[in-house]
């Protein structure tokens, strides 16, 4: 019988399921209460002694929960380096590898990774190819179509768009075992969405292609307006032609680059902290992804333990008037 009880099967959050998995290209989605849950529900399907790659630079959370979860539980854990398919294929090992992790473009230093490249790495030892495609979304990214089996996404971000919804997701190419397996995990560990937010996230989604358009069209001007600019060491944006990893960005994102990129502040630490105090248009706060463009100091939210540059500041850029928010960041660095 189906829809036998709420936690397990539920009409209102298996729409917008639906959605995002046709979204996707994909067979079938879960929703979870959060995006750690869908990441960590992934990871839980493994037993002691599996062994799971991933990048060194991503979300840090997740990054510091693998670590500790690994150690915890038993499994091993290689990091490689963003973007680079050679560390990534030295990393991996035959029959013990399980998991390949992308995160792409990566937090907050938005390197590329070629999905292709590390699917068929994947692939080749027997292990799943799992993307967290958060920050491309399927607007310009689909990841199955370049031979992932699983998308993962923080969906409080992009797809959401509103800042009023904690809520994750993931979409299988197939059902297989892998992904029935997460299924019991999921229904019997609890990990799931609220109906409300579930309906919130649908209503989100429906404006998903307009605000991902406006914010890659906006980010890729902020970039380029302050690329050389005299206060600022480096922009790290993946439409910009000088970033290393453009050609791989060009070949597999569409439509636009993303609305996330990153500003290396000349002197330091504390004049990063500077300009983020002095935006008035730019919200200082640390998520990203809604209607509002936002400026955060990431090292601060990191702490010690970050690997991230002291000087830089991640922004999320919104769908306000580009012109205010280069002005904006003008002044700031003024």
């Amino acid at each position: 019988m189906d829809h036998s009880y709420g936690r397990d099967e539920n009409p209102t959050y298996r729409t917008a399921e639906q959605l995002l998995a046709q979204l996707e290209g994909g067979e079938d989605a879960l929703l979870f209460g959060s995006g750690m849950a869908a990441a960590a529900t992934v990871v839980q399907t493994l037993k002691p002694g599996d062994h799971i790659v991933a990048p060194s630079v991503m979300y840090w959370g997740l990054r510091n929960w693998l670590i500790q979860f690994c150690e915890n539980w038993g499994l091993g854990l290689d990091l490689y380096k963003p973007s680079d398919p050679g560390d990534l294929k030295s990393k991996v090992k035959n029959g013990q590898t399980r998991i390949v992790w992308v995160e792409t473009p990566c937090n907050p230093t938005w390197e590329v990774m070629d999905i292709s490249q590390a699917a068929d790495i994947a692939h080749s030892i027997g292990a799943l190819a799992v993307v967290d495609s958060t920050v491309s979304t399927p607007v310009l990214t689909r990841p199955i179509e370049l031979g992932a089996d699983i998308v993962m996404h923080s969906a409080t971000k992009y797809l959401n768009g509103h800042g009023d919804v904690v809520a994750g997701a993931l979409v299988c190419a197939r059902k297989d075992a892998t992904w029935s397996r997460i299924c019991d995990a999921r229904a019997k560990g609890g990990a799931i969405l609220g109906t409300f937010e579930a309906w919130l996230l649908q209503r989100g989604m429906r404006t998903l292609f307009l605000r991902v358009r406006r914010a890659s069209q906006s980010a890729l001007r902020v970039a380029r307006h302050f690329d050389g600019h005299q206060a600022i060491e480096t922009v790290l944006y993946p439409g910009l032609e000088s970033h290393p990893n453009h050609e791989v960005a060009a070949r597999q994102m569409h439509g636009g680059f993303g609305g996330m990129l990153s500003l290396r502040i000349k002197g330091g630490e504390k004049a990063a902290l500077d300009v983020a105090g002095k935006c008035d248009v730019f919200v200082r706060a640390t998520s990203l992804g809604g209607v509002e463009s936002l400026i955060e100091h990431r090292y601060s939210i990191e702490g010690s333990s970050s690997l991230i540059p002291r000087n830089l500041l991640r922004l999320s850029i919104g769908i306000e008037a580009v012109e205010d928010l280069i002005e904006d960041l003008e002044q700031a660095l003024s």
